[in-house]
């Protein structure tokens, strides 16, 4: 018989997660009797961090020895702890390629583990933001250009990591373009804010239980989201039912000392900018704010404290940090992450054989490609660049290493080259104007939004050299996000995206071109052909609007043929799908499909079920994801895999009603490999009342 595998699994997903074992209204009865006995002056030493530089490499707010108070300490985290050494993990949209939940929730419980055994208690991750345009700054930071998909990787880490710290889910909200983050305007209709640049937070907060919020820098509809009352309390609070704590981002985090503390803002981080004492007093005399409004902030940023026994959370050993089973699923998130985009008449895998000569081309080969250097910057104590793994995989073919201006002539012959290219911290990532001008001196860099999806032109000019001469070529790119590969694909008979895959980087990717992995990454975000397939991108706007397309949508609705789809990857193997069966139950649907593995290669493959509405009387984008799932096969195997999809999954955001809605109208069930590979279709139609099968 066939096995099932489940899609999602809460309870799989959700073990040990501390946040969602807690007595709230025992918390907060406790939370009312500390507060009593607390004089202003120690509820306002809640309220904001102790100072602009780290302790330790951790950053501190409140705290009372005296009344039995801890700390927090907190500290980033998107790839892995920064403080002190510790296992550097690919980043999150190298992760993301997995399509592997519960793979992403060992990777949230190992960054977690070594946060607390180096002393936080605050893990300032996920970085959730929607991948709106793939040249923004930090899209290696978040997960994908999809709310579900965001969603469900970002809920896995979650879960993960609160078996051993808080977490603080990261920017709230609409945080998606870099250079101009500090004062730039997302401006987008509450229907468009709550289907697609909300739903994956109210997905942390209400699934997963995430413990604090972190604010951004942004405004949104002209006002800073860190003074905005419908966000930080109507929405986060009163409609999603958040019982945590909000912090602001660090520095410029908090606009206002009044504006910010009545909308929902409980703590300025790093330290007491607006919130000092003097100004916290200056604006209780003025009436701009009253005790009460220090009370609830104190009472918010207590509350976790409280609920978490905080003081005697559990510290781990430092034996944990960079353990033989966190580097271990360094390298296991890499090989999954790796994405096979093009293996033109099956160059991959690489034979080992003695008579195979490889040459392994470009300055980046010997470069451990970690990511950008901003706040989520990891410093393991040892990592693998691809040429070290190239040559501790190798036992019998002979690798040769090219650097970037070496003599190409002898490249004709060799039996294949490898060309090693991509992007650095130095092309994209978190913009810390600060450190531009030191950026090779410092650990901090420029970063920044990339205006282009090309490669830099030195890199465009070694793959022409190369390709011009060797016989046959596989290219090796890395980076966080798309990109354009039209000026040179054709040349090119091999093409893999490896991300920034972290310490083990090296190792997974010589495993996966010598065939020892079978690659199946799946891409987070779409490939277009060019930007011009892609809405305006203005890297220095600071009124930019936001619509419900963007991404696989926008190439939907424009009927535009992207270079790659989102969620297409190749295989050493080939997968089967058929069928489709379809169960209405009172909540929603159980679907499922029978998948094979019809290869000679054992391998994995995700399944994708999206949802189109048809005769809706509100515009809809032509397809959304739904659900997915990453599935693992022998040779030869077969398995059954079923969804899950609520009623509530179906619905639109109705903003007179201001609450989702189920429209009367059809329902079309897609299921596939990507956004363009949907061969099982199911129609429905939704009456009002009853569904029906069409």
């Amino acid at each position: 018989m066939n096995r099932t595998i489940n899609a999602f699994d809460p309870a799989v997903i959700h073990a040990g997660n501390r946040g969602l074992d807690i007595d709230h209204d025992s918390v907060a009865a406790q939370v009312q009797k500390l507060l009593a006995n607390m004089s202003l002056e120690q509820q306002i030493f809640e309220i904001h961090g102790w100072q602009a530089a780290p302790i330790d490499g951790l950053f501190y707010a409140g705290g009372n020895d005296e009344l039995g108070i801890p700390s927090y300490r907190m500290v980033d985290g998107p790839r892995g702890a920064r403080v002190g050494k510790a296992t550097a993990f690919p980043v999150a949209i190298a992760r993301a390629a997995t399509f592997d939940v519960e793979l992403e929730r060992r990777v949230g419980l190992a960054i977690g583990l070594e946060v607390a055994a180096n002393g936080g208690n605050v893990l300032l991750a996920p970085t959730l933001n929607l991948l709106r345009h793939p040249g923004w700054g930090r899209a290696q930071e978040t997960y994908s250009e999809d709310s579900f998909h965001t969603g469900a990787m970002a809920v896995a880490f979650v879960s993960g990591a609160q078996n051993h710290v808080l977490t603080s889910p990261k920017h709230f909200a609409a945080n998606n373009l870099e250079n101009t983050r500090f004062d730039m305007s997302a401006n987008a209709d509450q229907r468009t804010l709550h289907e697609l640049y909300l739903p994956h937070f109210r997905r942390v907060i209400q699934e997963a239980a995430a413990a604090s919020v972190m604010s951004s820098y942004n405004k949104i509809n002209g006002v800073y989201c860190s003074e905005d009352p419908l966000l930080l309390t109507d929405i986060l609070r009163n409609q999603w039912g958040f019982k945590g704590f909000v912090e602001s981002d660090w520095y410029l985090g908090t606009r206002s000392t009044a504006a910010a503390l009545k909308a929902g803002l409980d703590i300025e981080m790093p330290a007491a900018y607006r919130r000092s004492p003097e100004n916290l007093n200056a604006a209780l005399e003025s009436g701009e704010i009253s005790e009460q409004d220090i009370r609830t902030a104190a009472s918010r940023a207590l509350y976790q404290k409280l609920a978490w026994n905080l003081a005697d959370l559990p510290v781990p050993g430092r034996s944990v940090i960079e353990c033989a089973e966190h580097v271990s699923l360094a390298r296991e998130a890499a090989e999954k992450s790796i994405v096979l985009l093009k293996n033109e008449q099956q160059i991959l895998p690489l034979s080992d054989q003695s008579d195979i000569r490889i040459a392994v081309v470009g300055d980046m080969a010997e470069l451990v490609n970690l990511g950008d250097r901003g706040s989520s910057l990891v410093v393991p104590s040892s990592s693998t660049s691809p040429l070290d793994g190239l040559r501790s995989r190798a036992e019998h073919a002979e690798i040769c290493y090219f650097s970037s201006d070496a003599d190409f002539s002898n490249l004709a012959e060799f039996s294949v080259a490898v060309i090693v290219s991509g992007l650095t911290y130095k092309d994209e990532g978190e913009f810390i104007p600060t450190a531009q001008i030191e950026a090779e001196e410092s650990q901090l860099a420029r970063g920044g939004d990339r205006a282009d999806l090309k490669l830099p032109a030195a890199q465009l000019d070694l793959i022409a050299r190369v390709t011009s001469i060797a016989p046959r070529t596989v290219l090796v790119l890395e980076g966080g996000s798309a990109i354009q590969t039209d000026e040179w694909l054709d040349t090119v008979d091999g093409l893999v995206m490896a991300w920034y895959p972290g310490r083990e980087g090296g190792h997974a990717i010589a495993r996966v071109l010598f065939g020892d992995v079978n690659p199946s990454g799946r891409l987070p975000v779409s490939f277009p052909k060019s930007t011009k397939q892609l809405m305006d991108w203005d890297t220095t706007a600071l009124d930019v609007a936001h619509d419900l397309l963007h991404g696989y949508r926008y190439l939907d609705f424009h009927q535009l043929e992207p270079r790659f789809p989102f969620g297409f990857g190749l295989s050493y193997s080939t997968f089967t799908i058929d069928d489709l069966q379809l169960l209405r139950h009172d909540a929603g649907f159980r679907i499922s499909v029978e998948v094979g593995n019809v290869g000679s290669v054992d391998g994995a493959t995700v399944v994708q079920v999206y949802v189109s509405a048809n005769g809706s009387a509100v515009f809809r984008v032509p397809r959304e994801l739904k659900h997915f799932a990453r599935v693992d096969l022998a040779s030869g195997e077969r398995a059954r895999v079923e969804f899950d999809i609520g009623d509530p999954d179906l619905c639109f955001y109705n903003a007179d009603a201001q609450a989702f809605e189920l429209e009367a109208c059809g329902y079309q069930f897609q299921v596939g490999f990507s956004s363009r590979d949907l061969p099982l279709i199911s129609d429905w139609k939704f009456g009002g009342d009853t569904w029906q099968q069409a």
